[in-house]
């Protein structure tokens, strides 16, 4: 099967380092946009869903194995950190995904190749793509050269790792009341937006927006930390 810009896809293969199996290669750059517009392709979600456990599966061993003494919620808070959409998002723009993924006009009109959210979904489908094509122990490989900066960099970081976990213990710390996230969906399913509110108290500290619920939760539970703490996270 070939897809518009074949030659963008073949470099990516050889960015990648692992051959893809040509229909998978073309279904996990399918972005919903793209096939809704061409009237109900099978779109990228389903291979995101099986690309996100694998990430998560690989991730976690390679944390657990690399930090012997750390106890759970820090190995938590690096395994959010390195999945996040922040970090796969820049991992993607390192291979140079977006030239490669299919979208819709709309889509494509208002930048959707760099947009955080698709990149990071796009590349989770590439990872199910490279899973089902050749097994866990290739697409381990490929994942932990990608994600190889990412590591290392989380080993470093703070509080920021996890913000809903953070923000969980500094409400403990300061005698609040536990975080409770309102999380309202809206937009067709190709377009699909979240806005998350984190109440504590009774007050609204914290709004965020994003394409996925746990993205917007994470924004939202980042300006509720600052509110809680006095420390800008910004």
């Amino acid at each position: 099967m070939s897809i518009p810009g074949q030659a963008a896809a073949d470099a990516l293969v050889t960015r990648l380092g692992v051959a893809i199996d040509p229909d998978l290669l073309v279904l996990s750059l399918t972005h919903r946009s793209f096939a809704y517009e061409a009237g109900g392709l099978p779109t990228n979600e389903r291979l995101e869903f099986l690309g996100d456990s694998v990430l998560g599966v690989v991730v976690t061993d390679k944390l657990y194995h690399d930090h012997p003494d750390l106890p759970e919620g820090d190995l938590a808070k690096m395994r959010s950190a390195s999945v996040s959409q922040k970090a796969l998002s820049e991992v993607a723009r390192d291979i140079r995904l977006g030239e490669c993924i299919l979208l819709g006009k709309g889509e494509t009109a208002t930048g959707g190749a760099d947009k955080d959210s698709i990149l990071c979904d796009a590349l989770e489908a590439v990872i199910g793509a490279v899973y089902l094509s050749h097994g866990i122990d290739t697409a381990r490989d490929m994942i932990l050269r990608l994600l190889h900066k990412t590591l290392t960099a989380a080993a470093s970081s703070g509080v920021a790792l996890d913000w809903k976990t953070s923000l969980q213990e500094a409400c403990a710390e300061h005698g609040r009341s536990s975080p409770v996230y309102d999380v309202v969906g809206e937009g067709p399913d190709h377009v699909r937006s979240f806005t998350a509110s984190v109440i504590i108290d009774g007050e609204v500290l914290g709004v965020g927006v994003g394409s996925a619920k746990k993205h917007a939760e994470q924004d939202a539970a980042a300006q509720a930390y600052a509110a809680v703490t006095g420390t800008p996270t910004r």
